[in-house]
């Protein structure tokens, strides 16, 4: 079957927040009161959902919403930079008419403040507090999926961590790895390994392996 539709990841896949984001974790860690922690260990602990999940992790208790708004304010100074050839294939795909979706761990509000920082426009932005499972179930590519109307075999993941490979492949679609990306890890399994975001639309003319 061909791949009719491409969702992407974010962090990694479409912006680098390699310093932005671990850095807002550890400002928010530090005025919350919690243990010293460094950029290595936010990271580390990406895995495991949204954004209020890895603070309550690393700083060690529960969080109220009113303390994860720390997170928030530290993440509005933020200014991620999107990857070179982003912002053309968005351009491409906007002018064929197709939609520009994006579906990361980080929760949908974090996810939209990110990407109007860094002036990218997304037509379908999904977070992770959206599903009931971080990656890598495949809760996320499967809600894309309906969301898009269209099958989830005919969708094209593309993100640049193990964790969005897996889930990719556990949704049954074609998982593409963003090499690109500060995750990439290359012994893991991908139907395809992009060099550059642009052969991301060369997918759309491929076939999904069976």
């Amino acid at each position: 079957m061909g791949v009719e539709e491409l969702v992407w990841d974010m962090d990694g896949t479409l912006l680098d927040t390699t310093v932005v984001v671990p850095a807002a974790f550890v400002r928010t860690v530090r005025a919350l009161g919690g243990p010293e922690v460094g950029a290595d260990e936010a990271v580390e602990a990406y895995w495991r959902g949204t954004p209020e999940v890895i603070l309550e992790h690393l700083v060690g208790r529960q969080l109220t919403a009113k303390k994860a708004e720390f997170y928030y304010r530290e993440l509005e100074a933020a200014r991620p930079v999107v990857y070179p050839g982003v912002r053309e294939v968005f351009e491409t795909l906007r002018s064929r008419g197709r939609v520009r979706a994006d579906f990361t761990g980080a929760s949908t509000r974090a996810a939209s403040m990110l990407l109007r920082a860094a002036g990218l426009e997304a037509d379908l932005v999904l977070g992770g507090d959206q599903v009931a499972r971080p990656k890598p179930a495949p809760d996320g590519i499967l809600l894309a999926a309906e969301r898009l109307g269209a099958e989830a075999g005919r969708l094209a993941y593309v993100g640049d961590s193990p964790l969005d490979l897996r889930a990719a492949r556990a949704a049954g679609s074609h998982s593409a790895a963003a090499g690109w990306g500060h995750m990439y890890d290359a012994t893991e399994p991908a139907h395809s390994v992009l060099d550059r975001p642009q052969q991301a639309l060369d997918l759309l003319a491929e076939h999904v392996p069976g």
